[in-house]
């Protein structure tokens, strides 16, 4: 039998759990104007890790949105701290209303991860993803074929989760971490890869093919 899973991020239910205890507290203690503002902010904290399922599709060298939220983004690139060859970058930001876990984009090798302090400029800053802190997790698709996805904090979001691991093989929809609260993912992709999405789309993790490897 399958056993159904709460759809709430791990990661919150400390946050869902001091929230809800004070809203407790208030209402048996009769402060009002407390435990509304209180009810307000739990909605908002439950909403925030929600955590649903998704449907990936089942197709070979797709590669899945690894994050909900807008396409901010979509160039070709030369980011040496990543790659010294010119690839595709996709931008995704994350406002505080998106589901907020992020998702394995393609099956593979996780190669490497770097986690590098930074500043907390708002996401959608054109310097964010240079000043920013981040994590980065490459991803060995098969020979000479890698892509990296880059978790990048915010004005607001302070804290990077990323539960993968190194020399882990994954596939694609997994969760594998998110970002509190609101912020950015960058993708950067092989320049021979075929975009399928466009600046201004809606993205959904798990779900959403972003482009095509060749």
């Amino acid at each position: 039998m399958r056993t159904e899973r709460i759809p709430i991020a791990r990661e919150g239910v400390p946050f869902i759990g001091y929230t809800a205890f004070l809203t407790l507290t208030c209402a048996l203690l009769g402060l009002q104007t407390a435990t509304l503002v209180l009810v307000l902010i739990t909605t908002f904290v439950l909403m925030f890790f929600r955590d649903p399922d998704r449907i990936t599709p089942v197709e070979n060298d797709v590669v899945i949105a690894p994050a909900d939220g807008k396409i901010i983004v979509v160039e070709q690139v030369i980011d040496e701290r990543f790659s010294p060859e010119r690839v595709w970058k996709i931008s995704i930001f994350m406002n505080i209303f998106n589901v907020h876990v992020n998702r394995i984009p393609i099956a593979g090798t996780i190669e490497h991860i770097r986690h590098i302090p930074g500043a907390f400029l708002a996401a959608d800053n054109k310097d964010a993803h240079l000043k920013n802190e981040y994590c980065a997790m490459t991803i060995a698709v098969r020979e000479n074929v890698r892509l990296t996805v880059v978790q990048i904090a915010g004005l607001i979001a302070r804290r990077i989760v990323c539960r993968a691991e190194p020399g882990e093989s994954v596939h694609a929809g997994r969760r594998y971490g998110l970002i509190r609260f609101g912020s950015r993912l960058d993708l950067y992709l092989p320049i021979t890869a075929t975009m399928t999405t466009e600046v201004g789309q809606k993205s959904r993790a798990g779900e959403t093919i972003l482009a095509r490897l060749n």
